[in-house]
C-alpha cells in the first residue's frame, strides 16, 4: 500500500541558491528567504571592467566627435553673422567666451551621456558602460559628480589613471570619487541575465 501523495510534505527538496549552496525548501512550500549576494555574485553582476585600452579609445573618439561638433556650431554661427552683418567673424582660441563655452560644453557633453545612459559616443562604440560600483544604474547624482572630478584624473599629471592599470576593479580617480565602475556591456547584460535565471530557478516549489 502506498503513502498518499501529500505524505512527503514535511520532506525538504534542495533547490539552487547563491553562491553555489543548496537551500532547503518544503515541497509544495515557498522558498527560504532571498540569501543576501555574495561579492562575487555582486562582481558576476557588474560583468568584466574595462580595460584601459577600450576606455583610452572610447575618449579619444568622444575627444574627435564633441570638438568636432563644437567646431561646427561655432562655423555655423560664423556663417550666420557673416549673412546677417555682412562681415566674417573668425573664432580663435584667443577668445575668452570661446574657451569658456568649450569647456561649459564638454561638461555637458560628457554630463548628459552619463546621467542618461552611462555611455558616451565612445563608450557605445567600444561596448563599455559606466555603471555605479555595485552594478546599478549610475544616475544623476554620480554621473555629475564623476564629470566633475574627472579633470582631476589628469590634473593630477595624469596619475589618476594609474588606478585602471593597477586597480582590481579598474577604477581611476574619478571613478572612486563617484563610487562607479565602467564595465564591458555585454558582459554585465549577461551577468543580469545569469542572476534572473537563479532567482527564478530559486522561486520555484
Amino acid at each position: 500500500m502506498t503513502a498518499p501523495a501529500d505524505a512527503d510534505a514535511g520532506l525538504l527538496e534542495p533547490v539552487p541558491g547563491n553562491v553555489g549552496v543548496s537551500q532547503p525548501v518544503p515541497l509544495g512550500g515557498s522558498p527560504q528567504p532571498h540569501v543576501p549576494v555574495s561579492t562575487e555574485e555582486t562582481e558576476n553582476l557588474r560583468g568584466q571592467h574595462a580595460g584601459f585600452a577600450s576606455r583610452f579609445i572610447a575618449f579619444i573618439v568622444d575627444c574627435a566627435v564633441s570638438i568636432g561638433v563644437f567646431m561646427l556650431v561655432l562655423g555655423a554661427a560664423s556663417f550666420a553673422a557673416s549673412v546677417l552683418t555682412g562681415s566674417s567673424i573668425h573664432w580663435s582660441r584667443a577668445n575668452t567666451w570661446v574657451v569658456v563655452a568649450f569647456f561649459a560644453w564638454e561638461f555637458f557633453y560628457y554630463a548628459y551621456f552619463w546621467t542618461a545612459s552611462g555611455k558616451t559616443p565612445g563608450m557605445v562604440l567600444l561596448g563599455v558602460q559606466v555603471v555605479g560600483q555595485d552594478g546599478s544604474r549610475v544616475g544623476t547624482r554620480r554621473g555629475l559628480v564623476r564629470t566633475v572630478a574627472f579633470p582631476l584624473s589628469f590634473l593630477l599629471l595624469g596619475l589618476g589613471f594609474l588606478g585602471i592599470l593597477l586597480g582590481r576593479d579598474r577604477r581611476a580617480l574619478h571613478d572612486v570619487i563617484a563610487d562607479t565602475a565602467v564595465v564591458y556591456c555585454w558582459d554585465a547584460r549577461e551577468a543580469r541575465l545569469r542572476s534572473l535565471a537563479r532567482e527564478g530557478n530559486g522561486r520555484q516549489p
